[in-house]
């Protein structure tokens, strides 16, 4: 089962990709608004596929909608829900760094990507492989650390 944010960009790749493969697979979003409030607004064909073939959890009540404080609230509960957390891009500042911490926190597995020297998106996935976390490339690396 994949675990993300319904944010734009990686997240929901995450979620699409998972739901292509079929019934047998499952993806949950975890929403940093009100369940019934999709954010961003370009994922509501994506929300309406997840609540089919998924999960969508909230913490807040209907009707709330997104506000910065609500994403690292939100961080949070992925950290605890998930096995492993993989950051496959994270800027030197980013919520995917925030889930990564609360994850190591929680004793769960912590998982980076690396990527172009260059690419400030790629600069939180390097700093966490040197902070410890396990450098991957390929899914088989996950699957293999988490024994499935």
């Amino acid at each position: 089962m994949i675990l993300s944010g319904l944010a734009k960009g990686v997240d929901s790749a995450a979620h699409q990709a998972t739901l292509e493969l079929g019934p047998m697979h499952y993806t949950t979003a975890i929403l940093g608004t009100g369940i019934d409030v999709v954010y961003p607004l370009q994922n509501i064909a994506l929300s309406r596929a997840i609540g089919r073939q998924g999960l969508l959890i909230s913490e807040l009540p209907f009707g709330v909608g997104p506000k910065a404080f609500h994403f690292p609230r939100r961080n949070r509960i992925i950290a605890a829900l998930a096995l492993g957390v993989v950051v496959i891009e994270a800027a030197k500042k980013s919520g995917s760094l925030i889930t990564a911490r609360f994850a190591a926190d929680l004793g769960r597995e912590v998982f980076a990507l690396p990527g172009p020297i260059e690419s400030p998106n790629s600069a939180g996935c390097h700093l966490l492989i040197q902070q410890g976390a396990k450098l991957v490339f390929r899914p088989e690396d996950v699957l293999e650390e988490l024994h499935f």
